[in-house]
């Protein structure tokens, strides 16, 4: 693409700008970026949103054809916004009935992709291409209410209108194994297809070994380098408990940086493994003998806009400020139904389970691994905040973020205080965290604070969404049936 001086006039004459997505400031950054595209020899890029489930869809078109995109916008179907997990449209296009948050989703129809340039990142093993975030949004430019960015954008606005910014930090667990069969047999390629067969990289069961890492040391490292080309702000790389588990934590941002770092990661991950015929998977917990679940924990502290001041950290050892026993409170208040934001799989419940490292109570204390909220709050540490460890890997980070942001503000706003700290998260005395997908859903549905800040019917698309996929999954007979019944009866 031969970038010239009309490139800035032809964004600014597009689509985009006349509609109100994108302003003139916007299209001199593009233009800029395009010019690097011209200049790094850039022949394909990657526009891509992040879908319901946190996984990037999108189209990939030749550089000359990204200018185009860049003015007036690019469609992408609007069923990629109401499948399911196993990728089926769960709502009824074809009957004219598809509605959500008051627009017409029927006939399969399009929304609208508004590339974002200032996101551009390398893909790695790909030095031909670029990956572009889009926005999405209806054709009279109006944002998509439901869609992944908007809900969390909505959210970041929400605490900013209360003075106060949120940094979050995140730790990802992810196993990665050595593929032996990439079921791609005909009759594996159902909906969702069959899973691939995989065998370890490591035995597993030494955490933070030294030895356990040198043995994979040149795979970690070709990820860590090609995720701190990407910008992803990696701090740390660490052998996990399982074997073929790892994580990466990365260095606290602003919540919708740290979303779309996170969404990076995962695909980075994948496609870097499935190249070296691995296959890496972020599943909350696996069925595979002696594989260990796979968390995702959320670090956040709240800062006063005008002053960057953190309002987490005592003046006391064992003091709460206001608003860390606001955001403690609300975590804990409103975690149920949160559940469907940061739990989000039929799965994911089965990693709830007494003395795991992982939380099945509504619990909080400080610097306990058991808890559901683990303090960690030091006077005069700037770095003082909290560790929500509810959550696992298969979450879509924008849902995951803005539950804690609007959970913690929720709680600030009433004033609120936490019980007392405890030192047995999994004593029976406290709740109990939800067992089920369906008991999740059930939570999401009543929670009054979900339906007046995301509103009625982007609870409702939500709720449509998993309520899908918990009946396909009651539809299948698992193997303990066919083992309990099969012969007795």
């Amino acid at each position: 693409m031969n970038v010239g001086n009309g490139i800035d006039t032809a964004l600014r004459s597009g689509g985009l700008v006349a509609a109100g997505i994108r302003s003139e400031a916007d299209c001199l950054a593009a233009a800029e970026v395009l010019a690097g595209f011209d200049a790094d020899g850039v022949e394909t890029v990657r526009l891509v949103f992040v879908d319901q489930h946190g996984i990037l869809r999108g189209k990939t078109v030749v550089v000359d054809a990204v200018l185009s995109a860049c003015a007036h916008g690019i469609g992408m179907p609007s069923t990629l916004l109401l499948k399911d997990t196993a990728h089926k449209t769960v709502f009824p296009v074809w009957e004219g009935g598809a509605s959500v948050a008051g627009m017409a989703l029927n006939g399969a129809s399009d929304v609208l992709a508004a590339p974002d340039l200032t996101t551009a990142t390398p893909v790695p093993g790909s030095p031909h291409a670029r990956r572009v975030f889009c926005t999405l949004h209806a054709r009279d430019g109006s944002p998509l209410a439901f869609s992944s960015h908007e809900i969390l954008a909505r959210a970041v606005a929400r605490l900013a209108h209360h003075g106060l910014q949120a940094v979050v930090g995140l730790e990802a667990e992810f196993q990665v194994f050595e593929r032996i069969d990439p079921a791609l047999d005909h009759a594996q390629a159902s909906m969702p297809p069959a899973a691939v067969g995989t065998r370890n990289l490591t035995q597993g069961w030494q955490f933070l070994t030294d030895a356990r890492y040198a043995e994979v040391e040149p795979l970690l490292d070709e990820l860590r380098r090609a995720a701190q080309t990407t910008g992803l702000g990696v701090r740390t790389v660490e052998i996990e408990m399982g074997p073929s588990q790892f994580e990466f934590t990365f260095e606290p941002t602003d919540p919708m940086t740290q979303a779309r770092r996170f969404v990076l990661f995962r695909a980075l991950v994948k496609e870097m493994c499935h190249r070296r015929g691995l296959h890496a998977s972020f599943m909350a917990r696996p069925k595979l003998p002696h594989a260990a679940a796979n968390g995702w924990h959320i670090h956040q502290s709240v800062l006063h806009a005008e002053s960057g001041r953190n309002a987490f950290m005592p003046a006391e050892a064992g003091e709460l400020t206001a608003e860390a026993a606001g955001w403690i409170a609300g975590l804990l208040r409103h975690a149920p139904a949160s559940c469907l934001l940061t739990t989000p799989t039929v799965n994911g419940y089965k990693r709830f389970s007494d003395y795991q490292l992982a939380p099945n109570r509504v619990a909080w204390g400080y610097d306990n691994r058991g808890a559901m909220v683990r303090a960690l709050l030091t006077p005069g540490d700037a770095a003082s905040r909290l560790e929500n460890r509810v959550a696992d890997a298969t979450v879509n980070p924008y849902f995951a973020l803005a539950a804690q942001l609007l959970s913690g503000l929720d709680g600030i706003a009433r004033s609120e205080s936490p019980p007392p700290p405890s030192n047995t998260p999994y004593a029976e005395t406290a709740a109990a965290l939800p067992d089920s997908l369906l008991a999740a859903i059930e939570a999401f549905s009543d929670s009054a604070l979900y339906r007046d800040t995301l509103g009625e019917s982007v609870v409702d698309y939500l709720l449509c969404l998993k309520r899908a996929e918990w009946s396909r999954y009651l539809a299948a007979v698992t193997d303990w049936e066919q083992t309990e019944y099969f012969n007795l009866f």
